[in-house]
């Protein structure tokens, strides 16, 4: 006996989760001192970098986005006009600048993102290794196919 999803049905299930969960992202208000800045997605997803992994290179920033580093150091130059991320010079490489979040931005930015990390996390861990991939390779083509 089969327990699986038929395709049709699972297409039929997705058709509905996908607005509610985008509806539901949509609606965890950005904090009051960071509304005045128009975030856009790609800025959530460099804070989320920061916010999670720490301290990173532009460079690295550049890899993780899938963007070109002129386009990352566009992003922090403007993020570090209004005081949400800053730059320092990596002290192992002085040709290498290293971005982070102001200590003064980090809770506001933690308290916003730290929602999503951790419903993630919540339902992520229970899988295996190998279900995580799947999973994630999943969306990852779901998206690449909305883009053709």
């Amino acid at each position: 006996m089969s327990t699986g999803l038929g395709v049709d049905d699972g297409v039929r299930t997705l058709l509905l989760l996908m607005p509610r969960m985008v509806g539901r992202a949509k609606r965890i208000p950005v904090p009051a001192e960071l509304q005045s800045l128009s975030l856009a997605p790609r800025h959530l997803s460099l804070l989320s970098y920061l916010l999670f992994d720490g301290p990173l290179g532009v460079n690295e920033l550049a890899r993780r986005l899938e963007v070109a580093p002129t386009t990352v150091s566009l992003m922090v130059a403007e993020l570090s006009r209004a005081d949400v991320v800053e730059r320092a010079e990596d002290p192992a490489d002085r040709r290498r600048a290293i971005v982070s979040i102001t200590e003064r931005r980090r809770p506001a930015i933690d308290a916003w993102l730290s929602r999503g990390a951790h419903a993630w996390r919540k339902v992520l861990e229970p899988l295996t290794p190998e279900e995580r991939k799947l999973f994630v390779d999943t969306l990852a083509a779901y998206e690449r196919e909305l883009q053709t």
